[in-house]
């Protein structure tokens, strides 16, 4: 055990102690006498008696571990043992974790710091484990209290754990505290007066790896916003980056993936992360994902035990894993053998041979499947009985070999059971047979040789069905991955495909379903629908399936229904293609369900809009070459090449660029081993044309070759008649490159990359999948500068900080809240401009960061007003480019164009009476009444609001469907659009004029010319109203009708001789206004641009320089402490 370090005084402690081992910087030590044979003599005999008074378990350890550093006669015990194995992991991991680290100090007295800072981390860390397990809250409650302390975040920002570690500062580490929360990454330490504090939110990193290096044996590589954070010495590693990768990942989904993440309940609220909890999220995600299973199947239990594998004749050890409604069993490669069996099927749950504690499940296919050296068998039997309603077996043997297939569970009766299921009259509807049965049945009279050897294949998987079983339960063994290798039979192809899927999971727990889809959906006009009309016959247009009504209907059943399902996907470029290819050989309802599987479990998040899925896969495939094909990768400049030409592969499992008899085989191996599949296919192709890869000048010609060689491949045992076959059309004309038979090149790739594990390649995974939408948000945000920087003055750096702060703040009000408004309007389906959007209150927060007229006293009521102005389609949303400009004016506007500003603020649609609610807060506005004002309508009639509303922002047509037209004619119009004349304004009536007044007075206080300005205000209101007065008399010269006099609405602090005057003067006429009869005087801007620019003092304020520079870098430090407040 680690202890607390202490000073140990080498010289008297000589006698007791042995030395074993030493280095630099650590000596372990063993107690005199012990493991000596006669117990070490007289030496050995008084240092026991001595251990025997003494009652300090530490002291009397038979070993010890001691830190000193050279020239020092000082020294510190830092471990103790009471075995040889014990002192021996401490003295390895020091040896690993912590000598290579402290050659990089430059004094005795900072090595000595930093080990025993280290050691008090370890102890501390240790402790953490224990009070977890006896959930014992009060050391968390100490964490949280420093958390919260040091990093100064929201109460509503919840930890989730916390691990000592050192943060690498340069070349020298930080003993420290990692704090991993639902929304940041937070290091502190604090070591001999210097204080180091990072904070980093998930959502900004862009890579998370583990890595290691010559002084870092093993360490945690963060990287945000291009800079790299390196974390080290954990104790356990492996369990702290598997949270990191968890906590990032799902940022990462809130965030900027929303699609996928609406429909995840568990993750759905950030308050309710507990550690236990990812941590069972993830053992749930890899079993489900393993076993093909349901994503809502959540690993209740695992149970290291035993399986009789009847046709081997022994006992395979594995682990026992069940959910609520499956027991899955996989053996300890995982690859040698697995069983699934559905609740569903369990018929009688036995305690069989208690001596090995067995366990004994029995299925309705008749068949046992038995367990043994099962911990707590009894009360496992006792739970599985309830759980899946069982008893024990009926007084009848049962058989614990597979049963053959003349039992219930034969292929004839598993085709019955498969075209029962979801029958709702939905022959009316729904075809039920396979295409490929329908237009090329097979004849059974004339066998050529390839039918024989086709025959051949299907005899040898009914060997297979009646050794291993047949149906959802049966055993799967290397056996069964060599027949899939080798080409499933044609007959058997839809069947095995639902099998190895897990579709035939989802199609049993929902019968009736698709049929129900269909009636719902045809008839539908959406934009998907609309796609999947334009796609129909653009898929297999050779095949004659797809050249009849009857192919085309059952295809645009298929996508309609799956895009009714699933909205969020909806249709995508590629499903066409591989629908088309499983409505061949499955049913119609069973390519639904496979479809489903492949979009949703097998390749998640591939058929999306920004088809992040693919992009992932690619990355993984870019990392597996640079790995496997080195010299490829030192010959290609540039990876993305292989990017471009893979990604058909992937989004089609290669069904577009082979020949459909080649590419049916490679979907065979899909369903069986998923992605890893067409990962191996991907670089054996590259393998088999390395060479003339290697002489290639350019992409294109890499291109070519890569097509010459699909072109090449065949495959000689295909049943397809030739005319339906594409590579026969080739055969003849292309005969320059030699033929590659498909069954080859997939045994070939199972042979070289049959390595490749799939928890490495879902490692890969997650850790590009941050660099990907990292990549992809990146391109947002270059495209968005790109459009907003032809309209402002702001240098690009400037620009791009401020799109930084923008899409900040946008995230901060997702951080804390369940249902954000905020989260709702990210939409990466619109526009990059329109992607992301601030509400009046957020707004409001940058304001008070960036605007230089946040120092005025009104500042809510004027925030308010600058989001109305901008809010054209009065959606309370505006962007990023509305947000720039308006900023660019008050920076970078001349003093005309900041004037027209404040005009127009004080104007409807952007004006509004403003008074809180609470007297005692003043000026400043509460959040909910800030979002009312914002929401409130000025327009003369709601309905050409609504109009102007419609027409400015093109919402959502139907379900998914955008007017495309419609955002067009926007992007027209704002193009056509010209400088707005400032003759077009609408005049000032006497309320906002006022206001406009109090506005200015207030943006001046403080100023150094403050007084000079004030005697300006007084002065041009003066000559405004006497400007006013001569204008009404010259109109209308009548009786005057008194009116009271507005101007004492003005400042008291601007008192002034010509007001007064101005006032009785305004006394004597007023002239009718509108249609309400009121008489109001009122102000064109001209007038006010004109006065205005008689004032020199007025002239020099507007048109005083100000730095944005200062702003931006005050804003970054004091955006999440704003947060805090609000």
């Amino acid at each position: 055990m680690w202890l607390k370090p202490e000073e140990v005084l080498l010289k008297n402690a000589l006698k007791l102690w042995v030395l074993e081992r030493s280095n630099q910087y650590f000596v372990l030590q063993r107690r005199r006498g012990y493991g000596e044979e006669g117990g070490g003599g007289l030496a050995g005999l008084l240092v026991g008696t001595l251990d025997a008074v003494l009652d300090s378990t530490s002291k009397v350890a038979p070993f010890r571990i001691l830190h000193q550093t050279p020239d020092s006669q000082v020294y510190w015990s830092i471990a103790c043992g009471a075995s040889r194995e014990e002192i021996t992991e401490h003295w390895d991991w020091l040896e690993h974790n912590v000598m290579k680290t402290l050659s990089v100090f430059d004094s005795n007295e900072d090595i000595t710091s930093f080990v025993q800072g280290k050691i008090r981390g370890l102890i501390a860390e240790e402790g953490k484990g224990s009070f977890v397990k006896e959930e014992d809250p009060e050391k968390f409650r100490e964490g949280l209290m420093k958390f919260e302390k040091c990093f100064g975040l929201p109460e509503q920002e919840k930890l989730v754990t916390y691990y000592s570690c050192s943060y690498w500062k340069g070349r020298v580490p930080c003993q420290g505290w990692l704090y991993l929360s639902t929304n940041f990454l937070s290091f502190y330490s604090f070591l001999l007066g210097a204080e180091i504090k990072l904070i980093i939110s998930w959502d900004e990193i862009s890579k998370l790896e583990k890595t290691s290096n010559v002084i870092l044996t093993e360490s945690i590589h963060v990287c945000s916003h291009g800079e790299d954070h390196y974390f080290s010495m954990f104790l356990h590693i492996n369990e702290t980056f598997l949270l990191m990768e968890q906590l990032a990942n799902y940022a990462v989904r809130r965030l900027f993936d929303k699609e996928t993440f609406e429909n995840d309940l568990v993750l759905h609220d950030p308050l309710q992360i507990t550690k236990r909890g990812l941590e069972s999220r993830a053992h749930s995600e890899q079993f489900s994902a393993f076993f093909r299973l349901p994503k809502e199947e959540t690993l209740k239990e695992v149970h290291e035990c035993f399986l009789w594998v009847p046709f081997s004749h022994f006992n395979i050890h594995g682990k026992m894993c069940i959910s609520e409604n499956y027991i899955c069993f996989a053996s300890q490669d995982g690859s040698l053998c697995s069983v699934i069996i559905p609740l569903r099927e369990v018929v009688g749950v036995d305690k069989a041979d208690p001596a090995n504690r067995g366990v004994s499940i029995s299925t309705k296919g008749k068949t046992a499947f038995r367990f043994t050296e099962v911990r707590d068998f009894e009360q496992l039997v006792a739970k599985l009985r309830i759980k899946c309603g069982a008893t024990s077996s009926p007084q009848r043997i049962i058989n614990t070999e597979v049963a053959a297939s003349s039992d219930s569970d034969s292929p004839m009766d598993f085709d019955e059971g498969r075209s029962k299921m979801g029958q709702r009259d939905n022959s009316k509807t729904v075809s039920t047979e396979a295409l490929m049965t329908v237009y090329h049945p097979q004849d059974a009279e004339n066998l050529d040789s390839k039918m024989l050897k086709e025959k051949m294949k299907e005899q040898s998987w009914n060997i297979l069905f009646v050794e291993r079983g047949h149906g959802v339960s049966m055993f799967r063994t290397k056996k069964t991955r060599d027949l899939v290798v080798r080409g499933i039979p044609e007959t058997l192809r839809g069947e095995l495909w639902l099998l190895f899927s897990g579709a035939v999971n989802d199609m049993a727990s929902n019968p009736g379903y698709y049929t129900e889809l269909v009636e719902k959906s045809l008839g539908t006009c959406t934009l998907a629908t609309d796609e999947i009309e334009r796609d129909l016959r653009r898929s297999l247009p050779e095949h004659p399936a797809f050249q009849s009504d009857t192919g085309i209907s059952a295809l645009r059943r298929v996508l309609t229904a799956y895009a009714y399902r699933n909205p969020q996907i909806g249709y995508c470029q590629a499903m066409n293609i591989l629908t088309s290819v499983l409505l061949l050989y499955a049913k119609e309802e069973e390519a639904f369900w496979l479809l489903v599987a492949v979009c949703e479990r097998m390749l998640p998040d591939y058929f999306n809009r920004r088809i992040i899925g693919a992009l992932v896969d690619q990355a993984v495939f870019e990392e597996l070459i640079r790995v496997h094909l080195p010299q490829l990768t030192d010959h290609m400049t540039d990876m993305t090449f292989f990017s471009s030409v893979s990604l058909s592969w992937f989004l089609t499992l290669f069904i577009s660029v082979l020949p459909i008899e080649s590419a049916v085989n490679v979907v065979d191996c899909f369903f069986y081993d998923g992605i890893k599949a067409i990962l191996q296919l991907g670089l054996t192709v590259l393998d088999y044309n390395i060479e003339k890869l290697l002489t290639c000048k350019d992409d294109a010609e890499a291109v070519t070759v890569l097509n010459r060689f699909f072109d090449s491949v065949t495959n000689k045992d295909s049943p397809l008649p030739p005319t339906v076959q594409q590579g026969s059309n080739l055969s003849n004309t292309k005969s320059d490159h030699p033929k590659v038979d498909i069954t080859d090149l997939i045994r070939e790739s199972n042979e070289r990359y049959g390595d490749i594990r799939y928890e490495d390649v879902e490692s890969m995974r997650c850790r590009n999948r941050l660099y990907v939408i990292q990549a992809l948000e990146a391109t947002t945000k270059q495209n968005v500068l790109r459009v907003v920087s032809q309209d402002v003055k702001f240098s690009p750096s400037d620009l791009e900080e401020l799109y930084e702060l923008f899409k900040k703040e946008h995230f901060l009000s997702c951080y804390w809240n369940v249902n954000s408004p905020v989260l709702q309007h990210h939409d990466a389906s619109l526009p990059y401009l329109d992607q992301y959007r601030i509400d009046c209150q957020q707004f409001r927060v940058l304001c008070h960061l960036l605007s230089p007229w946040s120092h005025c006293a009104n500042r809510d009521s004027l925030a308010l007003w600058t989001f109305r102005l901008m809010d054209e389609n009065s959606d309370c949303l505006i962007n990023f480019k509305q947000f720039a400009c308006v900023l660019d004016i008050m920076y970078n506007g001349s003093f005309t164009e900041k004037l027209k500003l404040l005009f127009k603020l004080h104007i409807p649609p952007a004006f509004t009476e403003v008074e809180s609610l609470s007297p005692s807060k003043g000026d400043d506005l509460s959040k909910e009444e800030l979002i009312h004002f914002s929401q409130l309508s000025v327009s003369s009639t709601a309905d050409s609001l609504e109009s102007d509303a419609l027409k400015s922002s093109p919402e959502k047509v139907g379900k998914g469907k955008v007017d495309i037209q419609a955002y067009l004619k926007q992007w027209q119009d704002e193009l056509l659009k010209k400088e707005e004349n400032i003759k077009d304004l609408p005049r000032m009536n006497q309320s906002q004029f006022i206001q406009f007044s109090k506005t200015l007075y207030n943006l001046f206080h403080g100023d150094p010319e403050e007084e000079l300005l004030y005697r300006a205000i007084a002065v041009v209101t003066s000559l405004l109203l006497k400007m006013e007065e001569v204008g009404r008399r010259l109109q209308s010269p009548v009786t005057p009708v008194k009116c009271s006099a507005a101007v004492t609405e003005l400042p008291a602090e601007v008192p002034n001789k010509g007001q007064e005057e101005s006032s009785s003067e305004q006394a004597e006429g007023s002239r009718a206004q509108s249609s309400r009869g009121d008489h109001e005087w009122s102000f064109a801007f001209e007038q006010i641009l004109a006065s205005l620019l008689n004032e020199p003092a007025f002239v020099r304020f507007f048109e005083k320089p100000h730095e944005i520079k200062t702003k931006i870098e005050s804003a970054k430090m004091l955006q999440l402490k704003a947060r805090t407040r609000v």
